[in-house]
């Protein structure tokens, strides 16, 4: 496993541990109902809003990036990364 991989988060403050697993597969099925359901809830009204205005195009590109949008969430909330 590459160790800039992180697939799960741990909130310090009451030690909850959330998994991300293949977040770009969730996005890719899922798309902006993935992210709502994270609680990333700007990335999916600008997905909701960008899938509608390219006809679903840019739903591929968020799940490329999903997995690091996923990762930077958790990150700036203070979530700790598992290893």
């Amino acid at each position: 496993m590459l160790t800039w991989v992180v697939n799960a988060f741990k909130n310090p403050t009451n030690g909850h541990t959330e998994s991300v697993g293949p977040a770009w597969l969730w996005a890719l099925l899922f798309g902006v109902f993935y992210f709502a359901y994270k609680g990333m809830w700007t990335h999916a009204i600008i997905g909701f809003a960008l899938a509608f205005v390219t006809f679903g195009i840019s739903w591929v590109i968020y799940a490329i990036l999903a997995p690091g949008l996923v990762r930077k969430h958790y990150l700036q909330r203070g979530w700790v990364p598992v290893t």
